[in-house]
């Protein structure tokens, strides 16, 4: 807790520097020539004080609200939204800054974007994070480049705002490389209809990473449906009752997953003795859930949402140059989350 008492001269004093001294390493100014050793005993002084800086001066001073905008898309509505704010948040918190958050529906017209992007604005937030529900490009608004501003699991159209999204490839290639290490050498993925990065992405790296196996990745079989548990259901129905039918699946995420699990049970096949099945998204609620447990992939949603704030801050304070990282979006690795559904095939 800061104690109102203090001011930054009893710090100075503690600390046995000046005054100026303490502003610039409170305020962290990066062009003031501080030694490592001279920040840290302030920093540890002004703590043990109770020293807080007074926000309103710092905000007439540096013309800073510390405040940062974000608008997510459908945060009622996707667990993914609620990592991606857990992230940004935190990462606010740890430098000094407070979160201000708007819904956007996924389907809202451009104007409308526009309008909570302005509303953010008139509120005078330092930057803004732009998070979308999936990773895709999306059309942005234009006020949104009147602040520093970060996207969030999207690219822009016109590839001018600095993003984080994840490594899909990656991702596909570690779920496919599970179930070769398995021993499986009939693999078979159920896709997404819908034409967004993600599905692209997931499906050259299946193809790529059987190949690289030794397989003939184009002949592999792939069903594609709308990626919800029906659809998944019913592309694992259609693949697993080929005469060939594959004794490993990969499945575009967790939902159709959990259709393929009811897919292989009508079936008589029972998972993983008969049937090895990888998701992607690790969303608890389904995956940790589904008996057996669902080896799944983990988007990185939290640590998009963290990274993004971080850089906005960065952006925000000087300290760096957002628009220089806008032609390549940062990637973040999707890991693999073991549990209990895959095993070696039969023989």
């Amino acid at each position: 807790m800061s104690n109102k008492n203090i001011g930054i001269k009893d710090v100075a004093v503690a600390a046995g520097v000046s005054v100026t001294t303490v502003s610039h390493v409170l305020n962290e100014v990066s062009y003031a020539r501080i030694s490592p050793e001279t920040r840290d005993k302030v920093r540890t002084v002004a703590e043990q004080l109770g020293y807080g800086p007074n926000r309103l001066a710092q905000a007439l001073r540096t013309q800073r609200t510390g405040m940062l905008g974000l608008v997510s898309e459908d945060i009622a509505t996707t667990p993914h939204a609620g990592r991606i704010i857990l992230g940004a948040d935190e990462a606010a918190k740890a430098r000094g800054y407070s979160l201000m958050i708007i819904n956007t529906p996924g389907s809202a017209s451009l104007e409308s974007r526009q309008a909570d992007v302005q509303a953010l604005l008139e509120r005078r937030v330092d930057g803004i994070l732009y998070a979308t529900m999936y990773h895709r490009n999306v059309e942005l608004p234009a006020n949104l480049g009147s602040v520093p501003s970060v996207l969030v699991d999207s690219v822009a159209t016109g590839g001018n705002i600095t993003a984080v999204i994840p490594d899909e490839e990656g991702g596909a290639r570690a779920a496919v490389g599970a179930l070769l290490e398995a021993g499986h050498s009939r693999v078979g993925f159920i896709n997404n209809t819908d034409d967004v990065p993600a599905t692209r992405q997931r499906l050259q790296a299946f193809r790529a990473t059987l190949t690289e196996a030794g397989l003939d990745g184009n002949a592999a079989p792939v069903e594609s449906e709308v990626s919800e548990v029906q659809g998944g259901y019913e592309a694992a129905r259609r693949i697993l009752s080929r005469e060939d039918r594959p004794t490993g699946l990969f499945c575009y995420n967790d939902r159709m997953a959990m259709g393929a699990y009811r897919a292989a049970a009508e079936l008589g096949l029972t998972i993983p003795a008969d049937l090895s099945v990888v998701g992607f998204d690790d969303q608890e609620l389904i995956a940790a859930n589904l008996h057996p447990g669902l080896t799944t992939v983990a988007l990185p949603h939290y640590e998009m949402g963290a990274w993004a704030t971080e850089h906005l801050i960065d952006a925000v304070e000087g300290k760096t140059d957002v628009t220089l990282m806008a032609l390549h979006p940062t990637i973040l690795s999707c890991p693999l989350v073991r549990r209990d559904s895959i095993t070696a095939p039969r023989q």
